[in-house]
C-alpha cells in the first residue's frame, strides 16, 4: 500500500495559510473580472520598499523604486481593483514593469485595472508562456471542465478563448534577464514546476526573492492527474538555486512569506529532497521494469519530509508526483498487458457483475468494505455503476462511498474530483 499521507497536526496551521483569501465564487469564475475577492488586500512591508499584498488567494510582490515600481505577478481578473487600490494605497509611482512567474488565470490577469487608470508598464515573461497562452485558446472547454469553471463572468465566458483575452507580454527572455530600475539590480530566472513558463525574481540588494508558485507553504503541486506539465526535477533545481543565494526574505505565490535564513534554507532544502526522493524511486522502479502501479505502491516518503510544516499534502499528493514522474520517463500505458487494448470499461463491468451475481452484489460488498478499505470500495462502486447506471440503490452507493472519500482525503486536488461522483450520477438521471 503507498504510504498515507495524513496532514500532521502541527502542519494543519501552515496549510491552512496556504488557502486564506479562497473565495468559491471567485475560484469558480477565474476569468471574470466582476467576481472580486472579499474584503480589502493584505498588505505587508517584506523588506524596505518591499511589499507582499494578497488581494485574494494569490500574492502579489510589489518592489518600490525611485524610478517606479516592479510588479511580480498581477492576480486574477476580478483582484484587479482592488489590486490597484492596494498599490495606490502604498505609492504613487508609476507601474513601471510587471513580471509574470507562469500564465496560470490565478497569477497574469488582474493588471487590466491599470491598464485602464492609464500605466503602460513593460510586461515580462518567459518565452514559454506564449505556448501556454496559446494552449488555453485551444482548450477553453476542457479548461472550463477540470477547473469547475461556472458561466456568467463579466465577459460571458468561462474560460479565455480569444487572442483578445489575454494581456500579452511586451518582451520575453529564455535563460536570464537583469533589469536595472531605479539604479537597482532585479534577475529574473526561468525555472519549472508546475509549468514551463516559470520566472522567479532574485532583488539581490534586498535580499528578496519573488518565487511565484514554486513555494507556496505546502507540497508542491508536481503531479496534478489533469495536467501534463508538472516538472519535479526541474522544481527541485530551481529550488537549490534560490537556497544558494542565501535570501532572507520570500514571498511566495500563495501562503505566507518565509523570512529568515535559516527558515528559507531549511523549507527550499527540504522541497527539493522530497521531490528528488520521489523521482529517484520512480526512475529506479522504472529502470528494473517494475509495473507502474506497484511503483508506487512501495513509495515511502521520510517522516521528516512527510512531516515537515510547510510541506503538508494538502493540495496534490506524493503519489500523484510519482505518477507524473513515470508518465513522463514511461508514456501512458500502466505496464498491464490487458490495458494496452482494453475491453470498453461498459462490457468490463457487465462481466464483472454477471461474475458476482449482479451489479447489485457488488454495490452491496463495496458498502461492507467501506468502513475497512475505502480504496477498494470504490473500485466495486464504481463498476457497479458502470454495469448498471440506472439503478438508483447503486448510484445511491456510488455517491455515497466517494462522498466519504472525498471526505477523508487530505489533499485538495483529490477532493474535487472524487466529488465529481455527484455530476456523474445526476447526468444519468437526466
Amino acid at each position: 500500500m503507498t504510504q498515507a499521507q495524513p496532514v500532521p497536526d502541527d502542519t494543519t496551521s501552515a496549510g491552512e495559510t496556504a488557502f486564506i483569501g479562497f473565495n468559491v465564487e471567485q475560484m469558480t469564475h477565474l476569468f471574470s473580472r466582476g467576481h472580486g475577492p472579499v474584503g480589502e488586500a493584505e498588505i505587508i512591508e517584506a523588506a524596505p520598499r518591499t511589499y507582499y499584498i494578497r488581494p485574494g488567494t494569490v500574492n502579489i510582490a510589489l518592489f518600490e523604486t525611485d524610478e517606479g515600481l516592479l510588479m511580480v505577478d498581477t492576480g486574477l481578473a476580478g483582484d484587479g481593483p482592488e489590486l490597484l487600490r492596494a498599490v495606490r494605497s502604498i505609492s504613487d509611482k508609476p507601474l513601471h514593469t510587471i513580471v509574470y512567474t507562469h500564465g496560470h488565470t490565478d497569477h497574469a490577469f488582474g493588471h487590466w485595472a491599470f491598464l485602464e487608470a492609464g500605466e503602460t508598464p513593460r510586461i515580462i515573461a518567459h518565452e514559454n508562456l506564449i505556448g501556454h497562452f496559446e494552449r488555453y485558446m485551444k482548450t477553453p472547454g476542457l479548461n472550463t471542465v477540470i477547473n469547475k469553471q461556472q458561466p456568467g463572468g463579466t465577459e460571458g465566458k468561462t474560460w479565455p478563448a480569444e487572442r483578445t483575452d489575454f494581456i500579452w507580454p511586451t518582451e520575453t527572455y529564455r535563460d536570464t534577464l537583469e533589469l536595472t530600475i531605479g539604479g537597482e539590480r532585479f534577475v529574473i530566472r526561468h525555472g519549472k514546476g508546475e509549468t514551463d513558463d516559470c520566472s522567479w525574481v532574485w532583488a539581490p540588494e534586498r535580499g528578496v526573492i519573488a518565487a511565484g508558485d514554486l513555494v507556496t507553504g505546502y507540497l508542491p503541486n508536481a503531479g496534478n492527474p489533469r495536467k501534463v506539465q508538472r516538472y519535479a526535477e526541474e522544481w527541485a533545481d530551481a529550488a537549490d538555486e534560490m537556497a544558494a543565494l542565501q535570501p532572507e526574505v520570500i514571498i511566495p505565490g500563495h501562503g505566507t512569506l518565509v523570512v529568515g535564513a535559516e527558515a528559507i534554507g531549511d523549507e527550499l532544502g527540504a522541497i527539493a529532497a522530497y521531490l528528488r526522493h520521489i523521482v529517484d524511486h520512480a526512475l529506479a522502479g522504472l529502470n528494473a521494469g517494475v509495473l507502474h502501479d506497484e511503483i508506487v505502491e512501495t513509495l515511502r516518503i521520510p517522516d521528516h519530509l512527510a512531516s515537515h510544516p510547510r510541506l503538508p499534502a494538502i493540495y496534490d499528493k506524493a503519489e500523484f508526483i510519482c505518477r507524473n514522474v513515470i508518465r513522463r520517463y514511461s508514456g501512458w500505458w500502466d505496464g498491464h498487458l490487458a490495458n494496452l487494448l482494453p475491453a470498453p470499461e461498459r462490457d468490463q463491468a457487465l462481466e464483472y457483475a454477471a461474475l458476482a451475481g449482479g451489479a447489485d452484489k457488488l454495490a452491496e460488498r463495496a458498502r461492507d468494505l467501506a468502513l475497512t478499505n475505502i480504496r477498494l470500495a470504490c473500485h466495486l462502486a464504481e463498476t457497479a455503476f458502470h454495469a448498471d447506471p440506472d439503478d438508483t440503490v447503486i448510484q445511491s452507493t456510488y455517491v455515497e462511498i466517494f462522498a466519504r472519500r472525498a471526505e477523508i482525503e487530505p489533499a485538495l486536488m483529490a477532493k474535487v474530483i472524487f466529488s465529481e461522483v455527484y455530476l456523474r450520477v445526476e447526468a444519468r438521471r437526466q
